[in-house]
């Protein structure tokens, strides 16, 4: 039995080292999906560091709506923009930027008298930071819908790891 153990001890420590030889080199890669605004994967190597960013909600649009309403906070894609812009304004704080982000959860609500979530309205806002001209960079995805925030008003809610060189070129 402790011959068995010492194996696959020394078996899990030769796994263990080949993703670290493979990862220790290079620059962040991407596998792109042709046509669309996400990477299929996308692999941090060593030396780089990473930024998890909290789950954001979007800031108030309309301070004179009722509070917990979705007029207060806007549609799927003005509230998709809000937390995008927190989001970016978060990753300044580590020196980091949109086109660093490497993974995003986005959780959306359906909105109100509606049975389904507003993919559309997210893509709107999301496409104004992701895949353009101007930032490229497209980070891996998953959208889950859910069936309610914290707050009865917020439809998004959106995490993200940002992954950059820990010495920038």
């Amino acid at each position: 039995m402790k011959l068995l153990v010492v194996a696959a001890a020394l078996l899990l420590g030769a796994c263990a080292t080949v993703p670290t030889q493979l990862a220790s080199a290079g620059a962040i890669e991407r596998e792109d999906i042709p046509r669309v605004p996400i990477a299929s994967s996308v692999r941090v190597p060593a030396g780089h560091h990473l930024v998890y960013v909290s789950g954001t909600v979007p800031d108030a649009l309309d301070p004179a709506a009722p509070e917990g309403s979705v007029q207060r906070y806007g549609d799927t894609e003005a509230q998709t923009r809000s937390v995008l812009s927190k989001i970016a304004a978060e990753l300044a704080k580590h020196g980091l930027g949109m086109g660093d982000v490497v993974m995003m959860r986005v959780f959306l609500v359906a909105p109100p008298g509606q049975q389904r979530m507003d993919f559309a309205g997210m893509m709107r806002g999301y496409g104004a930071f992701f895949a353009t001209a101007a930032q490229p960079n497209k980070p891996a995805r998953s959208t889950m819908a859910v069936a309610g925030l914290v707050n009865p008003g917020w439809l998004v809610e959106i995490e993200v790891t940002a992954a950059a060189p820990v010495q920038r070129p």
